[in-house]
């Protein structure tokens, strides 16, 4: 029995294609594995903490081994709860809206938060090492026009700060072993965003069977 931890970040919620495609994925995902579990966690629905004063001051004590005030260590710990479901996860499902060329500003919130020395990587003096490893990932990226393709007017490269920092993220925590699923257009009229979901969805459900 393996756990799967679905990452969902977009508000729409009905509306969302991310929400729409990734539903599709677990859909098939229990279809085909009945005895997995799965949690769910909704970035917008999270008390994620403001990292602040406490909260780097707990980062350096820990850095540099120094001992941690009452308030540090209760900051601390409340970034040791938020991390706690990447780690107990077998296998992971993020859910990625494009906003403004990025992701979310909620998800960076928490991915700011959790990604920490001893956290979800470790730091000996001389490199990282993710502390995710063994684990794979299912990203479904959703866009409301075709940003990046080879006829869009703004280059990947340049304008691409969606998936490759999700997949820098997920490589730096230990994540080698990630699929993709990327639907758009959605923006482009009724008829077009409904064939790119389904599409989308077709995929996801493939991709969710041997996931």
């Amino acid at each position: 029995m393996s756990n799967l931890l679905y990452v969902e970040c977009s508000p729409r919620k009905q509306r969302s294609a991310s929400i729409e495609v990734s539903r599709a994925f677990l859909d098939a995902y229990v279809a085909a594995r009945p005895s997995d579990t799965i949690e769910v966690m909704d970035v917008w629905n999270l008390d994620l903490p403001e990292f602040d004063g406490e909260a780097m001051g707990a980062k350096y004590a820990g850095l540099s081994g120094a001992t941690l005030t009452a308030a540090q260590q209760a900051a601390w710990e409340k970034v040791g709860e938020l991390a706690q479901p990447f780690a107990a996860a077998d296998k992971l499902l993020i859910g990625v809206p494009l906003w403004n060329f990025s992701i979310p500003y909620k998800l960076k919130h928490l991915i700011d938060v959790v990604s920490q020395k001893d956290v979800l990587f470790n730091f000996d003096g001389n490199g990282f090492t993710g502390r995710l490893t063994g684990k794979k990932a299912a990203v479904i990226y959703a866009r409301g026009l075709d940003y990046f393709s080879s006829s869009s007017p703004t280059p990947a490269a340049a304008y691409d700060f969606q998936r490759p920092y999700v997949e820098m993220w997920l490589n730096f925590v230990g994540v080698s072993d990630i699929a993709t699923i990327v639907v758009e257009k959605t923006l482009f009229g009724p008829e077009l965003d409904e064939s790119a979901r389904t599409e989308a969805k077709k995929k996801a459900a493939l991709l969710a069977r041997d996931f």
